[in-house]
């Protein structure tokens, strides 16, 4: 006889075909079938006739007996009077717990408004920086600006103070010239 585990019986009984691999035959079955009865003494398992999908079972439930209400009855821990101290103690320390995450709620939500504090300073402190940088650079532009027109100016003027020289040495000239020739 062959030994199989539970999970080939539960295999078998939802594939019929695999069941005449792992079984073999009804024997085989009905001594499994033996098995789960000792083990489960409250069940009745008994064959039904071969079908061509499988082999069918009927499963009867024994009434209990007296001796196995006595087996399996399990026995509650006494229950002890509830005192008025005891409900208070549990009360106070519910209250407790809540304070407790009440406050740890608490300290969340300050963490995060700190935390909101700080990245609007820094923000705050990043746009003054950029505000005083670009106001630095444009000071700095309109003094190149500034610089760059007055050497501009003093270019224009330094030439045409050239060109009065020339006009005034041409005049010069020419009244040189014409006082010769007269």
């Amino acid at each position: 006889m062959k030994e199989i585990s539970v999970l080939s019986l539960i295999c078998s009984c939802l594939y019929p075909e695999s069941r005449k691999n792992i079984m073999g035959d009804y024997e085989e079955l009905s001594f499994f079938c033996s098995f789960l009865l000792h083990t489960h003494a409250d069940m009745d398992i008994k064959p039904i006739n071969k079908r061509a999908s499988g082999q069918a079972f009927e499963v009867i439930l024994k009434p209990t007996s007296p001796v196995s209400e006595v087996a399996h009855c399990i026995t509650s821990p006494p229950k002890r009077d509830i005192s008025l101290e005891d409900i208070q103690k549990k009360l106070e320390a519910a209250e407790d717990r809540r304070r407790s995450q009440e406050a740890q709620v608490l300290r969340t939500l300050a963490e995060k408004r700190e935390h909101e504090r700080d990245v609007l300073m820094k923000a705050l402190e990043e746009n003054s920086n950029f505000s005083r940088m670009a106001e630095e650079k444009l000071q700095m532009k309109m003094e190149q600006i500034e610089e760059n027109r007055m050497a501009y100016l003093a270019a224009m003027m330094e030439r045409l103070q050239e060109k009065e020289k020339h006009a005034q040495e041409v005049r010069r000239n020419k009244e040189l010239r014409e006082a010769l020739t007269a």
